[in-house]
């Protein structure tokens, strides 16, 4: 059997099973999505979200991409913060980073001649290592930096959020969405609570719009 027949078979049986549980599960899932939370996670098959927190479809609205970066310039993520802030009205936005990361660890060392988009894309991260390169240098295992990155990375991207207009524009009207940075163990399967920004946070200066209606 192919892998991906594999995979098909298991979906089966999945809805099948959900099904016989809950018959009227799929015809009101179908009907529309109400998440409370947007969830900005790395790409890693390692750590899927829903899993993690034991949530059921519906629940969580979610992108992932290496090392769970908001990048200013990317409309793919932007795209999916502005319709989970303004259609979904989420209340919450959890960036969650993980223990370990491949691409903080990658960020970490000289660029690979046969990885020439992933580079531009981890290039980010290492501008985040460049700020903080005393502070993590410091540390006697390669293993502790590259904790240690994840930690700051996941800050840097919830302050890069809070520095959106999407973010600070609904921050102005409804209140709304609380912050989150995350950085989840794939060692002990827990979640670790680094930061939260509330929709009262004052944003540097030289980060803030001059109108927002």
């Amino acid at each position: 059997m192919e892998t991906y027949e594999k995979l098909l078979l298991q979906n089966k049986a999945w809805a099948t099973e959900k099904q016989k549980l809950e018959p009227n599960f799929f015809q009101q899932l179908s009907q529309e999505q109400t998440p409370d939370f947007l969830w900005i996670g790395c790409s890693d098959s390692r750590v899927p979200a829903e899993i993690i927190v034991n949530a059921s479809p519906g629940e969580i609205f979610i992108h992932r991409n290496i090392a769970n970066q908001l990048i200013p310039t990317d409309f793919n993520s932007l795209s999916v913060v502005q319709y989970a802030v303004e259609v979904l009205r989420i209340k919450n936005i959890i960036v969650c980073g993980h223990y370990g990361c491949g691409g903080i660890k990658a960020a970490l060392g000289k660029q690979s001649a046969n990885l020439v988009i992933t580079n531009k894309w981890l290039m980010h991260i290492k501008d985040v290592y460049r700020l903080y390169k005393d502070e993590i240098d410091s540390l006697p295992t390669e293993e502790e930096r590259v904790d240690r990155l994840v930690e700051i990375n996941v800050k840097e991207q919830v302050k890069a959020l809070s520095h959106t207009s999407i973010i600070q524009k609904s921050w102005h009207l409804h209140q709304q969405p609380v912050l989150h940075g995350w950085v989840y163990g794939l060692r002990d399967g827990l979640l670790k609570p680094l930061v939260t920004l509330y929709p009262d946070t004052q944003i540097d200066a030289i980060y803030q719009y001059e109108q927002l209606v």
